[in-house]
């Protein structure tokens, strides 16, 4: 029986259990400054997403993922050790872009806002190009 409750609550214990295990097990100095923003665990509890970012230059976000990835075994091992279920899920590690992407779609908001106000200071002194009314209207015929 799929337990989705169940599984939410487990991906909050991994998230805390996986931080955990940055700090104490794995210990490396490449590892840069990594947030563990959400876990997804499947309803049968055999697979955990668990999704990061990591705040650097490129070479120490680069850096950092080979870290994760180069100790995914013992995350996993630390992760099993601490939960009380009888499988271990087995984990993959996803990098996640959405602070990128967020911050490069405010970016795009405030470019869009400052060309709106552009246009808007360009069209109060603006003339029509041709005559004020530029609608056609029918021609009135002379007796």
């Amino acid at each position: 029986m799929v337990d989705h409750g169940r599984a939410r609550k487990l991906g909050e214990r991994i998230k805390v259990l996986v931080v955990e295990a940055l700090v104490k097990v794995v210990k490396d100095p490449g590892l840069g400054f990594v947030t563990i923003t959400d876990v997804r665990v499947t309803p049968d509890l055999m697979h955990a997403k668990i999704y990061y970012t990591v705040m650097g230059s490129d070479d120490d976000i680069e850096q950092s993922i080979e870290v994760m990835e180069k100790n995914k075994g013992r995350i996993r091992g630390e992760i099993g050790h601490k939960l009380s279920i009888r499988l271990t899920p087995t984990i993959e590690l996803i990098r996640d872009d959405v602070p990128e992407v967020a911050t490069a779609l405010a970016d795009l908001l405030a470019e869009a806002k400052r060309r709106d106000e552009e246009v808007q200071k360009l069209s109060r002194n603006a003339k029509p190009a041709g005559d004020a009314d530029p609608y056609v209207k029918p021609r009135v015929q002379e007796d």
